[in-house]
């Protein structure tokens, strides 16, 4: 079967090294850097392919001999890139996060035969299979939540973050409004709001903050309350809301010596070098799962935990094996043709189907990202 992997950032080369270990599939990667092409087909057996993925056509063109796509661009570019990996009738498993709703593709998708998981990272990804699986085997679930942070292991003063992607693509999280499900009503909250501490054995205290992450599960699922928050370290949080409050998260331009600039656009440009990881650089990441429903008149609520941090023995980021893994879980069983449904697929719609949902989680563990269940009578 011959793959290709549409971007090669710390994901996506982790998503193509995953795939090359399986000797009856050829991995083609795609980046626009060749030096980083280079040095992936040098370590690992891969064929790369140097170009701009911006240009939709010249996506069309490059997927149009292969069985399956990965769509590993950053968020701007993700929802046009999705858009015409569909166009060329390619199946595709995704995980650029995207403010355009992939549901608004799902009539093109089945007109063109295509099968489009879209979102298929940690958190939304493995965390909506989760709950998919556990609300098909519940009669009603009533509430869904889930917390969920990739952290530095070491913490700096300056701004106790680090973050494999650009530090634009994160602070936009901090000013965005995040949509909750309450009481079956979409309810929209200031992000930072609602702040909780909350204390885990691995990392110890962190705060969780209101955050846009529910996605498509705002559509798909029919659960009264649903919530997700963002877990960080609390001086992170502290930093970020004097940013906010002097202005430096602002998106309208200022004049500065008679030049217009965005001072979002200029923060970002600052944090690069105290916010991106570097070489040797280590982080885990922290996932709580709470869903509560009813089964046969019995009020159940299952708890999900993971904790994963950096492998050292392949060098590779926590954040980017629990985002990578879940995606080459799922591209594995759409390559297998055991999940053969057209249209966008969230994560959700395949953690409905059991087999679906316990050969990812199993794939997980066989890559040491572990989810421990709980499940307890109310």
């Amino acid at each position: 079967m011959k793959v290709v992997v549409l971007g090669v950032g710390y994901v996506g080369n982790v998503i193509a090294r995953d795939l090359a270990e399986d000797p009856s599939t050829e991995v083609s990667i795609v980046d626009i850097n060749q030096e980083v092409l280079d040095k992936l087909k040098h370590d690992y057996d891969l064929h790369g392919i140097c170009a701009d993925l911006s240009n939709p056509n010249i996506i069309k063109d490059i997927v149009k001999d292969f069985d399956l796509v990965i769509g590993a661009l950053p968020s701007f570019m993700g929802y046009k890139s999705l858009k015409a990996v569909i166009e060329a009738g390619k199946n595709i498993v995704d995980i650029s996060y995207y403010e355009g709703d992939a549901l608004s593709l799902d009539k093109l998708a089945k007109e063109k035969g295509v099968t489009a998981v879209v979102d298929c990272g940690v958190a939304p990804g493995s965390s909506s299979i989760i709950l998919g699986y556990i609300d098909s085997i519940l009669d009603k679930t009533e509430s869904f939540l889930c917390y969920v942070g990739g952290l530095p292991v070491e913490r700096n003063w300056l701004f106790d973050y680090k973050s494999p992607y650009p530090p634009i693509e994160v602070i936009e999280d901090y000013i965005l409004l995040a949509r909750y499900i309450e009481n079956s009503e979409i309810v929209v909250k200031p992000a930072l709001s609602e702040l909780e501490l909350l204390d885990f054995p691995e990392v110890g205290t962190l705060v969780a903050i209101n955050t846009d992450g529910l996605r498509t599960l705002i559509k798909t699922m029919d659960i009264p309350f649903m919530k997700e928050k963002t877990l960080r370290y609390p001086d992170h949080i502290e930093k970020m809301q004097m940013l906010i409050e002097a202005g430096f998260l602002n998106t309208e331009e200022i004049d500065v010596i008679g030049k217009k600039i965005k001072p979002i656009e200029l923060t970002g440009k600052l944090l690069l070098d105290h916010w991106m990881f570097e070489e040797g650089d280590e982080d885990h990441t922290i996932m709580k799962i709470v869903i509560e429903g009813i089964k046969d008149d019995k009020k159940l609520r299952y708890t999900y935990d993971m904790y994963d941090k950096y492998d050292r023995e392949k060098r590779i980021l926590s954040i980017a094996r629990t985002t990578g893994y879940t995606c080459t879980a799922v591209a594995q069983i759409v390559l297998e043709g055991k999940f053969k449904e057209k249209g966008i697929i969230p994560p959700e719609l395949l953690g409905k189907h059991s087999e679906v949902y316990h050969q990812v989680i199993e794939y997980l563990r066989k890559r040491n990202v572990i989810f421990k269940e709980t499940i307890e009578e109310l």
